[in-house]
């Protein structure tokens, strides 16, 4: 067994305290003698809820030897606040401890850079390997095993019941709803998201009808009481009159029949789609990402694939999907689809003109136009957000979910993380705020005079009156808290560490198996240094005269299992960091990011 690099584990330390350990507080010296798995995530990220579905399986097989302890690393302000934390927690079934850090105290300490990170620490608490992205638990899962043997010869490997305490469950209605859709007898068809149902409720918006799936975690077709979803979220009615839902953690497009309550997959293989699948073709064939919300618009099923950061459609006539926008490089950038940058697009709205879009990471309201053209309404990127209403051009959102289109040509927005309802009136070009008070709003319908917003964190339907003036709100501007990295004008070595996993090896069969893409905001950050390339070092140029602005770096490695593995599979591992700088004097000369493994040169 080669010999591992080993630092010294830090302590996980956060002011937030400790959730899903029954109110006691934990420390790495009480976990000596396991494997500890520390998660760096934050809710608002859609790679870091694949992590936690791709760390499931680990988690059950090695129950009484690894504890995963995810460390909460706030993005957006909202984040920061512990209750919101223990909601994500319930919200996304996180069954191991989670430690609520809102100053992103251990996330300074280990130095990470990215969302989601993973760090693995051996039963002696020393640090073994670091894993930004996804897609590592392969690797993870190997390193996990030979641990296991590395000390349980050694007698430093202690086996047992974990930390883990399950909160007690609310016996509401409805737990964190996700989307609703008006059904055309009146009622309202929601995404029970948390339970993995469809709820159909009567007029009220309260009494429940039925309930469509069996409220288990699962991927099967059948009738409404044996069909399974995983965390179903947008709905949208087709012609033939039947409901198209994105089945998000199944990665999938359902079909629901109102008449039956028959559930058959449109859509999607229940595999994650990753760099290098295809893009287009047979619908039940092709992989997709973490499809959140669905529309028609033009004669097709539009989706928006957050996991990707792009738009896809579904063509009912062919059965046939595709790429209909963005790259999958996440940002704020405008123009034609296929060189649009999106992040994480969450919520759709369609008018005989526009496709109206949520973008969430931007924290944007966007549209598309029939050309396929994609353009910026509200927002300005990835690291600002706020609550500020007036002109679109310095109005801020602060995480929205959900878009909804007004009958006199506007469009109410879901702001998410403000627990507002925003108005974006394109003929005058202000922002207004139609509510406040909303605990997580996610989406909302018009019913008649009414708009009935989706209270997720509420777990109910609320239905408000379209106020005739907009409420007035203080006006707050927030950055994202993550502190910039200081680095000295000139040049800057760019490092992407990547070591393939124990047991494989790089994929050089179809040639380079590394791909390096750079580019900064704004772009004049850069003199030398943008664009692609096979090799993950590069010397970058930054000017001096800009003070501070975005790297923006994305890293991809393909592995595959050695020869001794008796069913060798390959590995694509890839991560998008937005690293903030700042331009100073006497800042760092080098930038290392870790993609798998350790950075042999601190």
């Amino acid at each position: 067994m080669a010999k591992r690099v080993r630092v010294r584990a830090p302590e996980l330390i956060g002011k937030g305290g400790w959730i899903n350990t029954g109110g006691k507080q934990l420390s790495l010296a009480e976990l000596r003698g396991r494997i500890v798995i520390a998660d760096f995530w934050t809710f608002c990220c859609v790679n870091c809820l694949h992590v936690l579905d791709e760390l499931r399986e680990l988690e059950e097989r090695h129950r009484d030897t690894v504890v995963i302890v995810g460390v909460h690393s706030p993005k957006f302000v909202h984040e920061a606040e512990h209750q919101a934390v223990v909601d994500a927690v319930e919200r996304y079934g996180v069954e191991h401890p989670v430690l609520d850090d809102p100053e992103l105290a251990t996330w300074k300490q280990y130095a990470v850079r990215a969302w989601p990170t993973l760090v693995v620490i051996d039963p002696e608490g020393y640090v073994v390997a670091q894993h930004a992205g996804e897609g590592h638990a392969h690797a993870i899962a190997r390193l996990v095993e030979e641990l296991e043997a590395e000390h349980e010869a050694k007698g430093t490997l202690r086996r047992g019941d974990g930390p883990y305490v399950a909160p007690e469950p609310e016996p509401t209605a409805l737990r964190f709803p996700g989307k609703a859709l008006l059904l055309p007898s009146g009622n309202f068809l929601v995404s029970d998201t948390t339970r993995h149902q469809l709820v159909e409720l009567a007029e009220d918006a309260e009494t429940v009808v039925r309930r469509i799936g069996s409220g288990t975690r699962g991927f099967a077709d059948g009738t409404g009481e044996t069909a399974a979803f995983n965390e179903p979220q947008g709905l949208a009615l087709l012609d033939d009159g039947s409901v198209v839902v994105a089945d998000t953690v199944n990665h999938a497009l359902r079909r629901l029949d109102l008449v039956t309550g028959a559930v058959s997959t449109l859509a999607g293989t229940g595999r994650q789609w990753w760099q290098g699948s295809p893009t287009a073709g047979p619908a039940r064939e092709i992989d997709l990402s973490s499809p959140w919300d669905v529309a028609v618009f033009g004669g097709k099923v539009w989706i928006a694939m957050a996991g990707v950061h792009q738009l896809w459609t579904y063509d009912p006539e062919t059965g046939t999907v595709a790429v209909a926008a963005g790259t999958t490089n996440e940002g704020l950038v405008d123009g034609p689809a296929a060189e649009a940058w999106l992040a994480q697009p969450s919520g759709l709205a369609a008018t005989a003109d526009r496709l109206w879009l949520a973008d969430s990471e931007t924290s944007a309201l966007r549209w598309v136009d029939p050309d396929g053209h994609v353009h910026t309404a509200v927002g300005t990127g990835l690291f600002d957000f706020g609550h500020r209403d007036g002109a679109a051009g310095q109005a801020l959102l602060q995480h929205p979910l959900g878009v909804t289109a007004l009958p006199d040509g506007s469009v109410a927005v879901s702001d998410t993380y403000n627990h507002a309802l925003r108005r974006y009136d394109p003929a005058t070009g202000q922002v207004t705020t139609l509510a406040t008070d909303l605990r997580e709003p996610s989406d909302a319908v018009l019913a008649g005079d009414e708009i009935v917003v989706v209270e997720s964190a509420r777990h109910r339907l609320t239905r408000l009156r379209l106020p005739e003036e907009a409420v007035r709100v203080e006006s707050v501007a927030h950055r994202t808290q993550r502190a910039a990295t200081e680095v000295a004008p000139g040049r800057l070595r760019l490092d992407v560490v990547f070591q393939a996993p124990a047991g494989q090896k790089l994929d050089t069969r179809y040639g380079p198996s590394t791909r390096l893409l750079v580019s900064s905001t704004p772009p004049e950050l850069l003199l030398k240094g943008e664009g692609a390339d096979t090799d993950l070092s590069r010397e970058l140029d930054l000017n001096p005269a800009i003070t501070e602005g975005v790297l923006h770096v994305s890293a991809t490695a393909a592995s595959c299992d050695d020869e001794a593995n008796d069913y060798p599979a390959c590995h694509v591992h890839q991560q998008d960091w937005g690293v903030p700088v700042r331009i100073t004097e006497g800042g760092a000369s080098r930038l290392p990011l870790v993609l798998a493994g350790m950075d042999q040169d601190p």
